[in-house]
């Protein structure tokens, strides 16, 4: 299982990076670290690659700690650092209060937009200090399936995170090699690959309304196994004559 699991990830993911242009030679990118299991099963994966890429390419992973209570970046550190530390140069890790600022009394509405907004601005300006033009992230297919209809539900409008987005005229990109990757394939790999588990301690974890769009979802994915590969495909098969032209 392990053998069959890691070959089709592999080719799930290295059909992304060709499709999106994801990786190029010299490219050195900097690979966002949460501790949950997506951007393990990711950095795991790239390190995969890097060894039989042919191509060579450098990753810098980051972990920006929330300042949240019981933190677990001493472990998740010493993990990544032991081991993969033939792989790059050593985890950046940054303590922040984005988290916690996030989830004040000033900012009760939406707590988890905020938090978001700040790491990836702090991510961009640690892609610049270190040199990488490029941003990996861990946003795996059921996530872009989610932000879509997040994105109808909470903000009147049809759109997604793409696989490899251009940010500042050009000058960074954010990439998501596991775009064709489900998310129980990777919960999947993680197990089989006895990745560890880091508890996420957010107050908001599992009560967002990300959580409300994946449960329903997955409610509809039970009743026809057709409708997250129907509804993957329709966002990039767009008729555009049969939607409305609003002022």
């Amino acid at each position: 299982m392990a053998k069959g699991l890691t070959k089709r990830l592999m080719h799930l993911l290295g059909k992304a990076v060709y499709d999106w242009r994801m990786i190029e030679n010299n490219d050195r990118i900097l690979v966002g670290i949460s501790g949950g299991k997506d951007s393990l099963v990711l950095f795991h994966l790239l390190v995969s690659l890097k060894r039989k890429a042919p191509v060579a390419f450098e990753l810098i992973p980051v972990y920006l700690d929330p300042g949240f209570d019981n933190s677990f970046v001493k472990k998740l550190d010493s993990y990544i650092n032991e081991r993969y530390k033939e792989f790059h140069p050593g985890m950046v890790v940054e303590k922040t209060n984005y988290g916690r600022v996030a989830h004040s009394d000033k900012n009760k509405k939406n707590p988890c937009f905020l938090c978001s907004k700040l790491r990836r601005n702090r991510l961009f300006e640690l892609a610049r200090e270190h040199g990488c033009k490029k941003l990996a992230l861990g946003h795996n297919k059921d996530d872009l399936i989610e932000t879509l209809f997040i994105n109808i539900f909470y903000a009147g409008k049809i759109g997604t995170m793409k696989p490899n987005q251009s940010f500042f005229d050009g000058r960074f990109d954010i990439i998501r090699p596991l775009s064709y990757v489900e998310k129980h394939e990777i919960d999947s790999f993680a197990n089989v690959c006895d990745l560890p588990e880091f508890v996420n301690t957010c107050p908001s974890a599992g009560y967002t309304k990300r959580q409300d769009v994946a449960d329903m979802l997955e409610r509809m994915y039970q009743q026809n196994k057709h409708i997250k590969g129907n509804i993957f495909r329709a966002m990039g098969n767009i008729a555009a004559d049969y939607l409305l032209e609003m002022s």
